[in-house]
């Protein structure tokens, strides 16, 4: 396994880093830079090698048989964090959300090979979901290196990257559209008179073997659905009584919205 560096250690670098430690990728091949000195503490603890200069992590990796690097800083930091820099022909792994590859292209020398990825906050546990776009210089051997690193995170699907934005208004925001789903489930669970502590318990492993059920049978959500709706029965009342306050319709104008802010803060740049 070659060298990784890492320009950023935040929560979603972190993340990355413990995935390929489960993988057993050699945490002395990992080398991160970050300017806090609390984060790198962190890190260092996790055994990687840390740098609070990007260019001296750069340096460092060159001496080394390197793979690539990967930009994990927030949107606002991307400029100042790639100012100046020389990859040697390394490619660049970006999961900043919302920045598009023509502005890292442009921000980094002619013929930098940059692919972009969209990760989702399951990625925290290893169960998360990666969308990963592929930049004009890029081509199967930096798909191939992107998608095993990545896959330290969970599940990866190649796409284009015109469709990024729609990614991150399901995927990217998903998740809390499902969280607060649970938390609407918790609360009708106390209301109708459940302990919460166990509506919790109760709701938690509903949402997880629902999603086990769609994932692991390949049947339509509806099929499933009407495997538990009898007629007259109590799953179809419940049902109405979503569908009355337009449910569905509601969670797909969720999605279409985050699509949409996608696009406009993608714009700013």
């Amino acid at each position: 396994m070659g060298t990784l560096g890492l320009i950023g250690g935040g929560l979603m670098g972190t993340a990355l880093i413990k995935g390929l430690l489960k993988q057993g990728y050699p945490a002395t091949a990992i080398y991160v830079a970050d300017p806090d000195p609390s984060r790198r503490q962190l890190l260092a603890e996790l055994g990687v090698e840390t740098f609070a200069e990007t260019k001296k992590m750069l340096v460092a990796l060159s001496q080394r048989e390197a793979d690539g690097v990967i930009l994990a800083v927030k949107p606002q930091m991307v400029p100042e964090a790639l100012s100046g820099l020389n990859l040697a022909g390394l490619p660049l792994l970006s999961i900043v959300a919302g920045y598009k590859v023509a502005a890292l292209e442009a921000l980094l020398p002619a013929g930098t090979k940059v692919l972009r990825a969209m990760p989702n906050t399951p990625a925290l546990i290893g169960a998360g979901v990666t969308a990963l776009a592929l930049g004009t210089q890029s081509g199967t051997a930096e798909q191939a290196w992107a998608e095993k690193v990545l896959r330290s995170l969970g599940q990866v699907v190649l796409v284009p990257e015109n469709l990024m934005d729609a990614v991150t208004g399901l995927s990217g925001s998903g998740p809390g559209y499902v969280y607060l789903f649970i938390e609407a489930l918790i609360d009708g669970g106390v209301l109708a008179g459940l302990p919460r502590a166990l509506a919790r318990e109760l709701a938690v492993a509903t949402v997880l073997g629902s999603a086990r059920m769609v994932a692991e049978t390949k049947e339509h959500p509806a099929v499933l659905r009407d495997m538990v709706t009898s007629p007259g029965g109590t799953t179809i009342a419940g049902l109405y009584a979503l569908e009355e306050e337009g449910f569905s319709g509601q969670v797909m104008k969720a999605v279409l919205a985050a699509t949409d802010r996608s696009r406009a803060l993608g714009g700013d740049q």
